[in-house]
């Protein structure tokens, strides 16, 4: 049995509408949410040097952000990005720098198939996908 991530409806769309925004680049934020679901998307400005193939998000808005989940009452939950011309599995790039093992990377496409959104643990170079289950 998969291991499940549960994700409010309202924040799913944020992170969607995030997506769309900005088509050709790698979109990509935080996930903050308490009780074992995400509740809030915090979107994050793309800071990379090539923001069509890659996504980093600068130390000060990482912090400011998670000062702001804290002060809201949330942890950490997950990481969100998009990968605008290519599958939504966790690229290389993307395992290396999974900094957060106990966080969901959630990751979007515009590709259909096999979902237009992913769930995944990315633990010691390993990633495995979660279901995710939108309340």
């Amino acid at each position: 049995m998969q291991p499940v991530i549960r994700i409010r409806n309202d924040a799913l769309k944020r992170v969607m509408e995030h997506a769309a925004r900005e088509p050709q680049r790698e979109c990509c934020g935080l996930l903050g949410g308490r009780d074992g679901a995400i509740t809030q998307a915090f979107a994050a400005t793309n800071a990379a040097a090539d923001p069509a193939k890659n996504y980093e998000i600068a130390p000060e808005e990482l912090f400011r952000l998670m000062r702001e989940m804290r002060a809201g009452g949330l942890v950490l939950m997950g990481v969100y990005h998009s990968h605008p011309n290519g599958n939504n599995e966790p690229s290389p790039r993307d395992i290396e720098r999974a900094y957060y093992p106990e966080a969901a990377y959630f990751i979007l496409t515009a590709q259909p198939r096999p979902a237009p959104i992913r769930a995944f643990t990315i633990r010691d170079g390993l990633a495995d996908e979660l279901q995710i289950v939108v309340e």
